[in-house]
């Protein structure tokens, strides 16, 4: 694929990139942050599913590739659409999720910004995956139980849901009693399987207030930009919380913590050489693992404990969804004298790299 992507950018007219993304997660935020740097704008939508970009949002798109569904864009066929467009596409979890990780790697062909390579490593069940590059980079993470008879403090079990395998059920528990009660009820409820559960993920719970440190890599300068802090809103975890003590005891309600949306946050500025040193260690340890590297924007999710340690419990290895940054967020500012949301980080990466015949170097 590298081959074949180098070969697709050399045939792109520089005066007329585009910047392309699938409709679902970001792709607001990713086409707005567009045409603030002047680019045009391609959105992958699927039927039934396209009004908030065809017809909310249809200002900010040029060019609509509709689909009868998402999964359609990896054929010949859509992904010639495309490269005859001069895109440069910005992968999303959407599109991880509704393309897949191997038409990703082997059939889209279409320049991608960011380590297309590194997108599965989302998933817990890959080879050399987040777990394993936050271990290797020496990153500071929650203890990993490799049996429920190993608890011996609270953890957080994160288990594929029944009917939506891509999202995660979550369940507390701080001991293997509890443990076994809790994921028994759940598979009574039909929120998870026996199966699922055998391929659990069983992590210590930190204590401490939640941070999600969006980030991005620059292979021009290699350096990294800090865009800002997000919290997520979650369901329905989030109504269950509105509840006072006595109900949601009395209720019982098996919260599933599904994200619905995001809040931005400040950290206390101490503090944040933490998230860039952690940045580093994940950047470096990239580099190394899957060359070129985290190319572009990611995510470390974690939490800060009383004892000021920042530990990182997830990473996204491509645009976070949290569009709230750009206006919540001082830290661009400080850098750049404006407000620079993900988007807009991406689209000024490719204005660079074109302007300096390197647009091979900031894609996959």
């Amino acid at each position: 694929m590298e081959t074949k992507i180098k070969e697709v950018i050399s045939g792109y007219d520089p005066k007329n990139i585009r910047i392309g993304v699938l409709g679902s997660h970001s792709a607001l935020e990713i086409a707005s942050g567009a045409k603030q740097e002047g680019f045009e704008t391609v959105v992958v939508c699927q039927k039934g599913r396209d009004k908030t970009y065809t017809k909310y949002y249809g200002n900010i798109f040029d060019h609509t590739l509709l689909l009868d569904k998402f999964a359609d864009m990896t054929s010949t066929t859509n992904v010639k659409k495309l490269t005859d467009l001069n895109t440069v596409f910005v992968p999303n979890r959407s599109f991880s999720v509704y393309a897949g990780y191997e038409n990703i790697e082997e059939k889209f062909a279409v320049p991608l910004i960011g380590n297309r390579y590194m997108l599965r490593t989302e998933e817990r069940n890959t080879p050399r995956n987040q777990q394993y590059l936050l271990q290797t980079a020496g990153i500071c993470t929650p203890k990993i139980f490799k049996s429920p008879s190993e608890i011996d403090r609270l953890v957080i079990a994160k288990v594929p849901e029944k009917t939506r395998a891509i999202e995660r059920a979550f369940f507390y528990a701080s001991s293997l009693e509890e443990f076994e009660k809790t994921a028994k009820e759940r598979i009574r409820q039909g929120i998870i399987t026996e199966e699922a559960l055998a391929d659990s993920i069983i992590e210590e719970y930190v204590i401490g207030a939640k941070f999600n440190a969006n980030l991005f890599w620059s292979p021009l300068t290699d350096n990294i930009d800090l865009l800002g802090f997000d919290r997520r809103i979650q369901t329905d975890l989030d109504g269950v919380l509105d509840l006072p003590a006595p109900e949601q005891l009395e209720l019982r309600i098996p919260t599933q913590n599904i994200e619905i949306g995001h809040m931005g946050a400040t950290m206390r500025e101490s503090q944040i050489e933490k998230i860039f040193t952690a940045a580093e260690q994940f950047v470096e340890t990239c580099k190394k693992e899957y060359p070129p590297g985290m190319i572009g924007l990611f995510a470390l999710q974690g939490a800060v404990s009383k004892d000021l340690k920042f530990y990182v419990f997830d990473v996204s290895p491509r645009v976070p969804g949290c569009p709230c940054v750009e206006a919540t967020s001082p830290y661009m500012k400080y850098k750049y004298g404006m407000e620079v949301g993900p988007g807009r980080r991406v689209a000024m990466e490719i204005k660079c790299a074109v302007k300096e015949g390197r647009l091979a170097e900031v894609v996959t």
